[in-house]
């Protein structure tokens, strides 16, 4: 899967169905987007490039498949687990429907523990405030010890600030 990358240092794109994962991979690709099965399955992956946001350099971005665990029952969760699990990415963002915390967190905290480099999109976060949901997102952060940003993926809302906590994640000589 790498090699489609060309080398690229990349990040994953991980969480449960429906929360906005394909959504933010458009947002952070743009028209750098191809799909295909991922080798020896049946289960569509895509990947892109974005534009690092400190150098113009590029990153390579893999929307994985839905995943509820960390321990798969599915072929597309035993896919996205062995992307982040065996291919290693630099990153790894966990996306997350903001009005359903309590029961998205699970799969961060298993991310957590597999010693991922994690970051946390609350997406979704529009239909919260509509709920009447106040997030404390530092709150959590600090709970987490992980970066975690507010997300509205279909708007673009957050997408900056996301885009500059990947930033973080990638060698200081990526983005010279």
């Amino acid at each position: 899967m790498q090699a489609s990358l060309d080398g690229l240092p990349w990040i994953a794109i991980v969480g449960p169905p429906n929360v906005g994962k394909s959504l933010l991979f458009n947002r952070l690709t743009g028209s750098y987007v191809s799909v295909s099965n991922y080798p020896g399955t049946t289960v569509e992956i895509s990947t892109g490039k974005m534009k690092l946001p400190c150098c113009g350099q590029y990153a390579g971005v893999v929307d994985t498949p839905g995943m509820f665990s960390l321990f798969p029952i599915t072929e597309e969760e035993r896919v996205a687990r062995h992307i982040l699990l065996q291919e290693r990415p630099w990153a790894v963002v966990s996306v997350i429907d903001a009005k359903n915390l309590e029961r998205m967190l699970p799969l961060t905290l298993q991310l957590l523990e597999a010693d991922l480099p994690l970051l946390l999109a609350l997406n979704l976060l529009d239909e919260a405030e509509d709920l009447g949901l106040e997030i404390d997102a530092n709150a959590l952060e600090r709970r987490l010890g992980v970066p975690v940003t507010g997300t509205v993926a279909a708007t673009g809302r957050g997408i900056p600030v996301l885009l500059r906590r990947i930033k973080g994640f990638f060698h200081a000589d990526c983005c010279l």
